[in-house]
């Protein structure tokens, strides 16, 4: 019987707080060890209901996410700035800050989509015997991402 998958909520019950005073940005990694393969990066993908571990999957589940911050934003009433290249985003996303300060509650400002050098899964077609099943080989690579 099969382990069911760590999550990050797994991970920080109870061994985690974020606290949180004054910021331009916040950056939340969790690093899995676990992932740090390729041949858990096809598991991953397969307990996703991925049967082939594509790069494809990858960018079916990188698009769901995208898909889910922006629902987000338009359910809440959240005002979603993209970024340009060059843009100083404390400068942008300054008057944002002061509305919030305004209302005098804790909320979500605003959400800032940019795109940044990160390290991401990358892969390599390999080609199959006639009539067998495409794989791929992954490797990391800096990559622009989109970050939220």
């Amino acid at each position: 019987m099969a382990a069911r998958p760590v999550t990050l909520a797994d991970i920080l019950d109870g061994h985690a707080v974020l606290g949180i005073e004054c910021l331009d940005r916040i950056y939340l990694n969790g690093y899995v060890p676990g992932m740090m393969s390729g041949g858990q990066v096809a598991g991953f993908l397969h307990r996703r209901g991925f049967p082939i571990a594509s790069p494809a999957a990858l960018g079916k589940n990188g698009n769901a996410f995208r898909q889910a911050m922006r629902g987000y934003a338009q359910a809440n009433g959240i005002p979603w700035i993209r970024f340009g290249k060059g843009d100083r985003k404390i400068e942008v996303i300054r008057p944002y800050l002061a509305g919030a300060e305004r209302a005098g509650r804790p909320q979500v400002a605003a959400i800032g989509v940019a795109q940044e050098f990160q390290q991401a899964w990358d892969a390599t077609r390999k080609d199959a015997p006639a009539g067998g099943v495409p794989w791929f080989s992954w490797y990391r690579s800096e990559r622009r991402v989109t970050c939220y």
